[in-house]
């Protein structure tokens, strides 16, 4: 039900219809397509969703059997973000998700060239615009679509190349639809990205630049929220948020650990992740789980949350809404950067160019004062830069910090 009210749809009832074995022409029996079918006669209804994926023929036939529209969960998830979609690059992979899925099914009502109302039509009804589309149409569309998507892909690469010349380490959120992940990011970054009560509020990239405590300068990445059963499509779909998860230098896991079915969802996150190739091994260098909302936790509830929590080094508590824990959030994703650089204190002449680039290359420039000859910086660098930094420059101007990460 999550799922149709996301996109403000009005659910006037909702059943489970428990199945032995799938029927081929209807997915559920004749039983139940006929008590469905009563219920709908009782209170018009213009919309049916399943909680499955349909086959064409299956999606055909209930539709004549029950005379109103009906759509599976993967069309629902669709509808959903060709609402939701914001960029260019995100409507265009929404869109080739949308016609690959339709291909086989060659769909009455999609209106993709009527956007007025966002999504791609598979909700709509008899008195709407409609489309009629063959296979050979679908087809160019989907040729010309990927023709743009690989010059996006160009421009997503040129961004990505600019970004290494200049080395932030990128830090990408991640979680359930819902866990918060905006309101997070928000926090930490004080942007103003939506954050609502909805599923998948997010679906295009957000990126902000956000300083630590000790002054290392991160990109926070926002992605897409996850979901069980996500189609395969729509997880190559959102290839563009999805690269930034597979390159990040730490991964947030954020999960809304008020919600009863949290540890159900930490594992449809982790399934996904393993499917970008992120593995449990991966995850264990570059993972932090954020426990998040535990403003909405009852004392005792957060209080055995806690216990966990401290036998876990890889967990952090916090509330994105209200700030708490944040501080210790930021001290978390620092320590995981920087675990294992060294600080130093180096001192140059104003105009060794050279030596300031290399630093900039090959540590993380924390702090920096301007002197009227003199500049000196404050840096985290990994043991072997070290000893290059000590031979490039002498043992006397390279000295350790006198504060730890």
């Amino acid at each position: 039900m999550g799922l149709a009210r996301a996109i403000d749809l009005e659910v006037v009832a909702a059943e489970l219809a428990p199945l032995r074995r799938p029927t081929p022409a209807t997915l559920l029996g004749s039983g139940k397509v006929e008590e469905i079918k009563t219920k709908i006669e009782a209170e018009p209804v213009e919309l049916v969703v399943v909680d499955a994926s349909l086959t064409p023929v299956q999606q055909r036939n209930l539709e004549k059997a029950w005379k109103t529209k009906v759509i599976d969960r993967t069309g629902l998830i669709l509808e959903i973000f060709g609402a939701r979609a914001r960029t260019r690059e995100g409507v265009l992979q929404v869109e080739l998700a949308a016609l690959t899925y339709q291909r086989s099914r060659l769909v009455r009502s999609w209106t993709h060239l009527e956007r007025q109302r966002g999504g791609f039509g598979f909700l709509g009804g008899p008195g709407e615009s409609q489309l009629e589309l063959d296979r050979r149409k679908i087809t160019e569309r989907i040729t010309r679509i990927k023709a743009e998507l690989e010059n996006v892909k160009r421009t997503r690469g040129l961004h990505r190349r600019a970004r290494e010349r200049v080395p932030y380490r990128v830090v990408a959120l991640v979680g359930y639809t819902n866990a918060g992940k905006s309101t997070l990011f928000n926090r930490l970054t004080g942007a103003g990205v939506e954050a609502v009560d909805k599923l998948f509020a997010t679906l295009d990239p957000t990126m902000r630049l956000v300083r630590l405590p000790s002054g290392l300068a991160i990109i926070l990445s926002d992605t897409v929220g996850f979901i069980s059963d996500l189609p395969t499509q729509l997880v190559a779909a959102f290839r563009a948020t999805l690269e930034e998860v597979q390159s990040a230098d730490l991964i947030l896991h954020v999960r809304d650990v008020s919600n009863p079915d949290h540890p159900a969802q930490a594992r449809d996150v982790e399934r996904v992740l393993d499917e970008l190739g992120i593995d449990a091994e991966d995850r264990a260098e570059r993972l932090i789980e954020v426990w998040n909302k535990i403003d909405r936790l009852a004392p005792d509830e957060l209080a055995a949350l806690e216990a966990e929590a401290a036998r876990r080094p890889e967990v952090r508590l916090v509330s994105a809404a209200t700030g708490a824990g944040i501080p210790g959030l930021l001290q978390a994703i620092e320590r995981r950067l920087l675990a294992r650089h060294e600080l130093v204190e180096v001192e140059l002449p104003v105009e060794a160019g050279a030596e300031l680039a290399w630093l900039h290359a090959h540590g993380e420039v924390l702090e920096r004062r301007d002197g009227p000859d003199r500049v000196r910086l404050l840096i985290a660098i990994a043991p072997e830069d070290r000893a290059r930094l000590t031979e490039r420059l002498g043992a006397g101007r390279v000295r350790p910090a006198a504060t730890a990460p």
